[in-house]
């Protein structure tokens, strides 16, 4: 296959306070016409700093091209000056980015930054332009395309935003397309869509992609190649094929031993310390638990719509489902930081809502919580010491600072982080350390429930293995009970005892994580399970996805940000006792 993109021995350095830093060491590849080539790798192994010089994103200086060659269609690009760059990114090379809510321009309408790249490469008039963008948009599927010509980025969904920007890339039809991670931040439902978007958007234009992730099971389902990058050097080149099923080097055995499948057995998990499984009683019970929002103009949103369950002594609740279904606003309620509408929560047989602010603070020692993003989380103007020092002060926990110390450098160690680096600053860490951080600040006061909100999606995945690792070594030797939120029911399955799936602020199947996976019930739990990328291009080859509902449309998805639409009926579901502990709401029992 003759290449129409060819890297040779790129070397490119930045200049920083401590010296000049390699990011990409010597890379080499080739990527073919209609091909789609997969760059994979963790965070910091050169992938996007390889992808934005293709393009000459990235300002010199501070960064400087230090050897190599860059050919597009037997042109050098690294000769290429500004101006001729600029005409051809957007006509002949087009760029997803990671996150499409920074890349698109909150001020300007989405059909009209479709249009600006038509009239600026192709000379079209403004109402050919505007014809051509609508078609777009319908190319990618988005529904009622001519009224969302006039939406701004901010009145789209994550997915829809995803969906524009791909519009946007494509709009020229680019021989080229790099996608740089374009599917981190979505569930895995709208991901599926996305990659299906572009696998249906390469069959009928023959663009080339180069596809940024760090995911393998996407990875497995889109790519004809793979170069694996760490550390700024290509590891391992070959075929999907190859390097799926007989991997060479130890850092793509490392990736692809990472993180557990879900068509893996789960295995079983020893008892908590002091804790006999099966004869404990529940330590949190919910029980109708409401949480309403006012959206003005007649609209209530029902982020959480009667959610009732138990969780018992050192076990692990799962609770999946896509952003908007209520997942965080119920573990929130849980822990008080919201009033909730109505319900209860009793929580080792206290009723939490009744409790005065003073108990209530006391209670807090009891039920704490690790968040999703750990540098949002951290205060960045306080050192390690102190973030994790803080809930010793509020709770009087250190009758010393020589006590506070001694207790935060044995918490550093505890989730394996060095103790030395107590007064290091969340920004000198990386995106696994500071969650780490974030797991020690919640085990300062010795607390007995920690709510888990998607702690590892900032994560790579080898990364992600190591943080499970942990909470599952914490459980076992502290006793913990934890409810794991997440949209990834892969993981779920695999660290939790038994999983809830929430949809529309409801519960909509509630049963132990084998028989979930094993016999899935209501057709969305169907749905996120077909949904999830498997790392094996022989399983995506065969796998069938379930599309939601043509009429589904979820709070987040909701353009006006107004109450959704009901396919699955919920609105007056109950969930009903199949079979011992598996329950599902009542339309699909």
């Amino acid at each position: 296959m003759e290449p129409i993109l060819t890297v040779k021995d790129l070397s490119v350095s930045f200049s920083t306070r401590s010296g000049e830093f390699d990011a990409v060491k010597h890379v080499s590849f080739e990527l073919g016409k209609g091909e789609t080539l997969g760059i994979v790798g963790e965070s910091g192994s050169g992938k996007s700093v390889t992808a934005q010089t293709i393009m000459k994103l990235i300002p010199s200086p501070p960064s400087k091209v230090k050897s190599g060659e860059i050919t597009f269609h037997g042109q050098d690009l690294l000769n290429k000056t500004d101006k001729q760059m600029e005409a051809i990114r957007g006509k002949d090379i087009g760029m997803i980015f990671q996150d499409p809510m920074t890349s698109l321009n909150p001020t300007i309408k989405i059909g009209k930054q479709i249009t600006e790249v038509l009239r600026k490469h192709q000379n079209m008039s403004k109402q050919a332009a505007n014809k051509a963008a609508l078609e777009m948009l319908e190319l990618v599927g988005i529904k009622n395309a001519a009224i969302r010509m006039n939406h701004y980025p901010h009145q789209f969904s994550g997915g829809m935003r995803q969906r524009a920007m791909i519009a946007i890339a494509l709009a020229c039809r680019p021989s080229l397309l790099i996608a740089d991670e374009p599917t981190t931040a979505l569930d895995v439902t709208i991901q599926a869509q996305i990659l299906d978007v572009m696998k249906d958007m390469q069959q009928k234009l023959g663009t080339s992609i180069m596809l940024i992730t760090h995911d393998l099971g996407v990875v497995a389902g889109m790519c004809d190649r793979v170069v694996v990058m760490k550390e700024g050097e290509v590891v391992e080149t070959g075929t999907t094929a190859e390097i799926f099923s007989n991997p060479q080097h130890p850092y793509t055995i490392k990736l692809l031993n990472a993180l557990p499948r879900l068509d893996e057995p789960k295995k079983e998990k020893p008892a908590p310390a002091g804790i006999i499984k099966g004869s404990n009683k529940p330590l949190v019970q919910v029980k109708n638990l409401k949480q309403y929002f006012n959206l003005g103009k007649g609209n209530i949103l029902k982020a959480v719509n009667d959610v009732s369950f138990d969780i018992f002594e050192g076990e692990t609740l799962g609770v999946v489902g896509e952003s908007g279904c209520g997942k965080s606003t119920t573990g929130r309620t849980i822990l008080r930081l919201y009033e909730p509408t109505g319900g209860n929560v009793n929580f080792n047989g206290t009723d939490i809502y009744k409790l005065s602010p003073r108990k209530m603070k006391e209670m807090r020692k009891d039920m704490q919580m690790i968040f999703q993003d750990p540098y949002a989380s951290l205060n960045p103007r306080f050192n390690v010491m102190d973030i994790i020092g803080e809930s010793l002060d509020i709770h009087g926990l250190a009758s010393s600072s020589k006590e506070r110390k001694r207790r935060v450098e044995e918490l550093l160690d505890l989730v394996g982080l060095n103790p030395s680096h107590a007064l290091r600053y969340p920004h000198e860490f990386s995106g696994g350390q500071r969650q780490r951080i974030g797991i020690a600040r919640a085990l300062a006061v010795d607390p007995k429930f920690i709510i888990c909100d998607e702690p590892l999606s900032a994560l790579d995945v080898s990364i992600q293995a190591q943080v499970v690792k942990l909470l599952e070594e914490l459980q076992q030797r502290l006793g913990l009970t934890y409810l794991f939120i997440a949209h990834d029911l892969s993981m779920v399955k695999h660290i939790s005892d038994r999983v809830a799936v929430m949809y529309m602020g409801k519960v909509v199947e509630l049963a132990e994580s084998e028989e979930l996976y094993a016999n899935p019930i209501h057709p969305y739990t169907k749905t996120l399970l077909s949904a999830i990328p498997v790392p094996d291009p022989e399983v995506e080859a065969n796998k069938r996805r379930i599309l939601l509902p043509e009429e589904h449309m979820s709070p987040i998805q909701n353009g006006s940000g107004g109450p959704a639409n009901d396919p699955y009926n919920l609105e007056n579901a109950q969930l009903i006792e199949v079979s011992k502990g598996h329950w599902v709401a009542e339309p699909y029992v």
